[in-house]
């Protein structure tokens, strides 16, 4: 009897500590995932045209990863594509191909295209005209015609607003818009489009340009080209041709798995690339590549 007694309490002092064991395991493995997700710290920044889809991720990102932070920034893409190449930022917004930029080595960055943007010139309200032709816009920006009514307009006189040098929606709208070698007009600039848009409803005659998914408001008209509307339709097959695709950039020597995930939530969330105005990638029926050519896919 006395053997028997003994080897039960072997039993169980062996369970306990079987048990013990197994929860410093679960423990440290809780630990260990809560450290990991402490240490997802990005910062993301660039493009104004692609930041309301980033912000709109970050919420539900990091409520799926305790303990992560990503902190979202401006700036342009030009600044997005410094300073992700410099490592200043884990993440770099642009609307341009990071071949287009002076200054970048594309070949240090990995190009993650999250979606596709639209980009159309916009008035004030009540400047009376929806319908531009390309000439007409082209000597908008250039300064040739300064007055409404010369458009069928107000007898109202333009005001110009352009984006900063360094915007990657300044760079393609002057690129499909008005046509490489244009040089438009010295005017006032605007860090953002979200700025440019604000400009544009409070300056009588204002006229401007921004990314389909900046445009919220009712006091600005986003203009036709050639009797061609902004529409994501128009976009897809390229009849629409001043859009861009939103890149989100890494540095390919220090590219971490929490970048990549990030990236790929922004990506795979159809429902909120629909819901601000952008287009999924998939929704494309061309396809353009850095040179500015464009392919059927």
């Amino acid at each position: 009897m006395k053997k028997q007694v003994k080897v039960a309490t072997l039993i169980t002092a062996s369970v306990l500590t079987l048990a013990a064991c197994g929860g410093n395991k679960d423990n440290s493995s809780t630990d260990t995932s809560k450290k990991s997700n402490d240490q997802i710290k990005l910062t993301v920044a660039g493009s104004t045209a692609l930041q309301p889809l980033v912000e709109a991720n970050v919420e539900s990102f990091t409520s799926e990863n305790a303990g992560a932070t990503v902190t979202v920034q401006g700036g342009g893409s030009g600044f997005g594509l410094s300073n992700v190449q410099s490592g200043a930022i884990q993440i770099g917004n642009s609307d341009l191909f990071a071949e287009e930029k002076d200054g970048i080595d594309a070949s240090a960055l990995v190009d993650y295209k999250v979606a596709v943007v639209g980009i159309t010139p916009i008035s004030h309200a009540d400047t009376g005209v929806k319908d531009l032709t390309t000439d007409q816009l082209k000597d908008i920006f250039t300064g040739k015609v300064t007055n409404w009514k010369d458009l069928g307009g107000k007898d109202q006189a333009i005001v110009v607003i352009n984006r900063a040098e360094g915007s990657g929606t300044r760079f393609n709208f002057e690129k499909y818009g008005l046509g490489d070698g244009v040089k438009v007009i010295k005017s006032q600039e605007q860090d953002s489009s979200g700025t440019a848009v604000k400009m544009v409803e409070q300056t009588p005659g204002a006229i401007s340009y921004v990314a389909l998914s900046n445009i919220k408001s009712a006091k600005v008209t986003p203009i036709s080209i050639d009797k061609i509307e902004p529409s994501q339709e128009n976009i897809e097959k390229n009849e629409w041709k001043i859009w861009a695709y939103e890149h989100m950039y890494t540095l390919k020597s220090k590219e971490t798995d929490a970048e990549k995930n990030f990236i790929k939530y922004v990506t795979d969330n159809h429902e909120s690339i629909k819901k601000l105005g952008y287009i999924p990638m998939e929704g494309m029926k061309v396809e353009r590549h850095a040179d500015g050519k464009v392919s059927n896919k």
